[in-house]
């Protein structure tokens, strides 16, 4: 279809956002010919993909859109919407407060932005549909489109842990999978376009019990040997999972799938048992460091990465120094690690926060600097080996160098040719950087490019 207008999508939060985002632009350029811009001033339709995980954010949300008012300025039919998890949260209290708003849609009625705009026009009301018909969006989306030899697959929405500092459950509601045979084929239909590594998505990603037919379901390490048969398909990530249900057909799938790389992020938020409890995480610090020591027995070179909050209410300096000597027992590789942040409705929200700011900004930096140190370690050894590189394409550094991700995500910049980008190659590296590493690709490269 032609471009018939311009759309703008501002994205706050997690790889799903990113994912949705790609979804609202492939959706309304099937159905409305909308073309994306980088220029908000040009769009014709405007819209903000919203995170409700931090502190504040639903202040954010509405500070970016007194931001965007001008641009209706002079009768201009600027269409504005807000989606994702603050929408979930808010609702119609944001036209309440924004009624220049003309769109509020949630995580699983993003498909439906066609008809919510076609609405608007027709009747001049702003339109609200933050409902949850749970796995509908995907059987409403056009054919992916690649955007590179690495993509994102969603393969369930939503979670069911309700853990007890989170708004995940009531923003994108409770865990559905996606039929395993509409997962393949969006696979199959991506590596025919090029793609060359899946990055497998959800919220609770390996909680995955995708309907079979009759009352046979596939679980996450079954789609996984799956994928990797499927031609083309030559690296599989996954993320975000639940030490609950990262199982034993999981950790075989790791002993059994070369194509499975070699990091895993496994959120385990805190190393005292305490604190897990009250999080209503599910499991102790021990039976998680059970889990890593069954993995790197069948992958004993394995990244792990993790999520940590620090500063949880009622955490004391000795529950803090039994998530640093979880830290240290496991080793792991990078975090993201925050400072905990009260999200309203959830049930820690009513625990008293018996923590002072010093104290969390105190524990959150040494905790960052002591993996930050050990991330550093794990660089500087890589240094000498050749390792499977996937090349993105251009480095951002120097426009004549291209740039790569390893399999234990480290960005690698190195010299070679520009008919290398959507390939592997073999690099060996030269350097290990703050933020990044140096290589060189393997001289017989020919030979070595996938």
């Amino acid at each position: 279809m032609p471009a018939r207008g311009k759309l703008y999508i501002q994205t706050h939060g997690c790889q799903m956002n990113e994912y949705d985002s790609a979804k609202m632009a492939d959706v309304l350029a099937a159905a409305e010919g909308l073309e994306l811009t980088d220029d908000v001033e040009e769009a014709d339709v405007v819209l903000v993909n919203t995170c409700s995980i931090r502190e504040k954010a639903q202040e954010k949300v509405f500070s970016q859109l007194g931001r965007w008012k001008s641009l209706k300025q002079g009768g201009k039919p600027v269409l504005i919407g807000v989606g994702g998890c603050v929408a979930s949260q808010e609702g119609e209290a944001i036209v309440k407060r924004a009624p220049y708003v003309d769109l509020v849609f949630g995580p699983q009625t993003l498909h439906r932005l066609p008809e919510l705009i076609r609405a608007k026009r027709a009747t001049g009301q702003p339109q609200v549909d933050i409902s949850f018909p749970e796995i509908e969006k995907f059987d409403r989306l056009p054919e992916p489109r690649a955007e590179g030899p690495s993509a994102f697959v969603s393969i369930m929405e939503g979670c069911s842990k309700y853990c007890s500092f989170c708004v995940v459950p009531y923003t994108r509601g409770e865990e559905v999978s996606r039929p395993f045979e509409d997962v393949l084929v969006e696979v199959v239909r991506l590596a025919g376009q090029g793609v060359r590594e899946i990055n497998l998505l959800g919220q609770n990603v390996n909680a995955y019990r995708g309907p079979m037919g009759g009352d046979e379901v596939a679980d996450l390490g079954l789609l996984i040997r799956t994928i990797a048969q499927i031609d083309g398909i030559e690296r599989i990530r996954f993320t975000t999972s639940h030490p609950l249900e990262f199982s034993d057909s999981l950790i075989e799938a790791y002993r059994d799938v070369p194509q499975l790389a070699d990091y895993l992020h496994l959120p385990v938020q805190a190393g005292s048992d305490r604190i897990l409890s009250a999080m209503k995480r599910g499991y102790t610090a021990l039976e998680f460091k059970q889990k890593i020591r069954k993995l790197r027995a069948v992958r004993p070179n394995i990244s792990i990465s993790s999520d940590f909050i620090v500063g949880f209410p009622g955490e004391t300096d000795a529950d803090f120094e039994k998530t640093m000597k979880l830290i240290e027992d496991v080793g792991f590789d990078q975090s993201f690690s925050f400072i905990y942040s009260r999200r309203p409705g959830t049930p820690a929200s009513d625990l008293e926060d018996t923590v002072t700011q010093a104290e969390k900004h105190a524990r959150l930096s040494r905790l960052q600097a002591h993996i930050n140190a050990h991330a550093a370690g794990i660089s500087q050894r890589m240094v000498g080996s050749v390792q499977r590189v996937l090349v993105e394409g251009p480095s951002r550094k120097d426009p004549n160098e291209l740039t790569g991700k390893t399999e234990n995500m480290r960005s690698v910049n190195f010299p070679a040719p520009a008919r290398l980008i959507g390939k592997f190659v073999d690099v060996e590296i030269t350097a290990a950087l703050s933020n990044s590493l140096r290589g060189r690709v393997r001289v017989d490269e020919d030979a070595a490019v996938a």
